[in-house]
């Protein structure tokens, strides 16, 4: 919803003002005055407000005032008069986000509008993505994003935390599989106890024997299982079966079905991993997580580097929501290094293309991420996209996109 707390005392213009907004799918709630606007105006609320600032009693000053004691960070775009123009520029100097001169362009408030629920959206994602840093849930601290992907992996996260079963997790190149198995063992029972990480093709059957040792009733997570020698994966479920209460979290990228119909993986292990297996869904599958992990990585960089974090603009966020990374959280974490530094180079080329690539960009990732979610069923991805069938099929024509590819 895109909601516009509309204020204004003129019962003509108002009404006049909500036709045009519901016309462009906003979401107006109309308000004659400052005490019926006021009960809207609360920290949680995510929309804007677009004020007169002429009004009998309380006026639009006082009303910007409310809104900045409410809430700072709480967009006011003002309405004014001809003779009106100096006050808005003082408003301006007190917070208010714009003001624009009655009467005004549709085209010109419609324009504003956008770019203030913009701005308020990045604010209120911020704010939940701190609110999840103060978590004491580490699934909650640890794995970021606000998407139903993210939520849905969390949830499994904390189900498989709570087993003591041997677990597989599983994710494209550069998706955190070792992040999350440490929230995986900091989500368990045996959180205070050891926890081994170790390269599996590192270890020959020797090291194995060590590194279980050092892993002694806690966890052991393996990198790159399949990667690890035919002996060593011998020894491995030997080490397993004597008792010693260790639980093995293993790591794979795109999974080991095609390391064990290569004869790579031994059945015994392959069956035994996949009792608990955890997958990572790629950032191209949940694009509205971008700019939330992007925002941590920028804070990240910016303590490492001793300097203050940059503001993420919404234009700049809509451009990180442009691109596919390929080499997911990895990339995007480089890309805020860059951007800590001065350097943001993936966003500035994909400036160039215009809006237009930029839409398409973002169209085809939300298209994707519609299939994955609904595990490459067309039919089903078109009603969660509120798309009739035909207009889904002509778009996933146009980029090239497979539904089978999207098949678990």
């Amino acid at each position: 919803m895109r909601q516009v707390l509309l204020v204004d005392d003129d019962a003509g213009l108002r009404e006049a003002l909500c036709q045009s907004l519901e016309l462009a799918e906003y979401a107006p709630v109309p308000a004659g005055s400052f005490v019926v606007a006021k009960d809207h105006i609360t920290p949680d609320f995510d929309g804007v407000i677009l004020s007169d600032i002429r009004m009998p009693g309380r006026d639009g000053f006082h009303l910007l005032d409310h809104a900045q004691q409410v809430d700072p960070d709480l967009p006011v775009i003002l309405l004014t008069g001809e003779g009106d123009i100096p006050m808005a520029v003082r408003a301006l100097g007190a917070g208010a986000f714009a003001f624009l001169e009655k009467p005004c362009a549709t085209e010109d408030l419609l324009k504003v509008l956008d770019r203030a629920l913009k701005a308020r959206a990045m604010v209120l994602e911020n704010r939940r993505f701190k609110s999840q840093i103060e978590a004491g849930d580490p699934a909650a601290r640890m794995i970021f994003g606000t998407s139903a992907l993210a939520e849905a992996l969390r949830a499994q996260v904390r189900q498989v935390a709570a087993s003591t079963a041997d677990a597989l997790i599983i994710g494209p190149q550069g998706s955190g599989i070792s992040k999350v198995a440490e929230v995986i063992h900091l989500s368990s029972p045996r959180a205070k106890t050891p926890f081994e990480k170790r390269a599996a093709r590192s270890l020959d059957p020797a090291g194995l024997r060590d590194v279980f040792s050092r892993a002694e009733g806690g966890a052991l997570f393996l990198d790159g299982i399949a990667d690890l020698s035919a002996d060593s994966q011998l020894v491995l479920l030997d080490l397993l079966d004597s008792g010693q209460g260790l639980r093995l979290i293993a790591g794979a990228v795109d999974g080991i079905d095609a390391a064990f119909a290569e004869g790579r993986v031994t059945a015994d292990l392959y069956y035994r991993l996949n009792v608990h297996v955890v997958r990572i869904p790629a950032l191209s599958e949940r694009p509205e997580d971008i700019p939330v992990l992007f925002r941590h990585y920028v804070d990240q960089a910016a303590e490492q580097a001793g300097i203050t974090a940059p503001e993420i603009s919404p234009d700049h966020a809509a451009a990180l929501m442009a691109q596919s990374w390929p080499g997911n959280a990895r990339s995007l974490m480089s890309a805020a290094m860059r951007f800590v530094l001065g350097m943001p180079e993936e966003v500035a080329r994909n400036a160039e293309q215009g809006l237009a690539a930029q839409m398409a960009q973002v169209e085809r990732s939300l298209l994707i991420a519609a299939l994955s979610r609904q595990n490459g069923r067309a039919t089903e991805a078109a009603k969660q996209l509120k798309l009739p069938r035909k207009t889904l099929y002509d778009k996933l024509a146009r980029y090239g996109i497979k539904p089978e590819d999207y098949r678990r």
